[in-house]
């Protein structure tokens, strides 16, 4: 059994009138390598007639953004030609790579209906050997992304990158992360091995879980020792835990805005390359 190194709370962080927790970076903690940014949106009910999401046309280098869909939808569009729009239970995929400029809003249609949301976004660190990599960009709709049924239908992962058992995830990840949202009902109990040498990203969306003896409350991220493989994981209600572990990439992080690579010059070179049109152009 791994034994639990610390829990951190995320916080509030609002951004314009969407309801936003932060569990990562935060004055706790800067974050669980490779895993970087974890900003949870919702869940919050919006008016028909709504103005939608708030995320613009923005770029990025040098990470991957892999963003939930729990409820409502996303429209993406990026400055390589990709466009989408991926319904509740979907998941985009998007690899910034050397760079890109996107822009996630919500569709015509959510904005004059209005409807309940819940987004998650988490960005993946990229070593040094793919930070300049071909950016690219995957969405996939609920249907697309395999489920496992577990104990005895009380447990329903969703298998989102790596493997879990026989079952492949829908999506490839070219530095072997796994990720899986998992949902619990009353009475769930789960157990999951996990190399001891991968760093675990746990991150409770909503109730509470309790894993490996300790309990861990929604919009809470447990860090864990390397000491076993095992998460004992029981839920007395319904809860829903994003999941995911790695082999820490062990390089230097230098995050600025909305870059992450290995030294404060390559930052200063992406601002350079943004700013001469390096990224693509922008088609409204």
């Amino acid at each position: 059994m791994r034994t639990i190194k610390n829990i951190y709370p995320a916080v509030y962080s609002p951004v314009a009138d969407l309801v936003t927790y932060r569990a990562l970076p935060t004055q706790y903690v800067e974050y669980v390598d490779p895993f970087l940014f974890l900003n949870h949106h919702g869940p919050q009910v919006y008016q028909s007639n709504n103005q939608g999401l708030p995320f613009g046309p923005h770029p990025h280098r040098g990470m991957e953004t892999v963003t939930f869909i729990l409820e409502g939808d996303i429209a993406h569009k990026d400055s390589s030609g990709h466009e989408s729009v991926i319904k509740g239970g979907g998941v985009q995929w998007m690899r910034a790579g050397s760079g890109l400029i996107h822009a996630e809003i919500s569709s015509d249609e959510f904005k004059q209906q209005g409807g309940d949301l819940e987004i998650l976004q988490l960005w993946v660190n990229l070593p040094a050997r793919l930070k300049m990599a071909e950016p690219y960009y995957i969405g996939k709709q609920k249907e697309e992304i395999p489920s496992l049924v577990l104990n005895e239908g009380k447990v329903t992962a969703n298998v989102i990158s790596g493997d879990w058992g026989n079952t492949h995830g829908a999506f490839e990840s070219s530095t072997g992360i796994f990720l899986s949202t998992v949902y619990f009902k009353p009475g769930a109990e789960l157990d999951i091995t996990i190399p001891e040498a991968h760093n675990v990203f746990f991150y409770v969306i909503a109730s509470e879980l309790n894993v490996n003896g300790t309990a861990v409350k929604a919009l809470h991220l447990a860090e864990f020792n390397h000491d076993g493989d095992t998460l004992h994981i029981t839920s007395a209600t319904d809860g829903i835990l994003l999941l995911g572990h790695a082999m820490p990439f062990n390089e230097p992080v230098v995050a600025q805005g909305p870059f992450v690579m290995n030294t404060q010059e390559e930052i200063m070179q992406a601002y350079d390359d943004y700013r001469k049109g390096k990224f693509g152009t922008w088609n409204h």
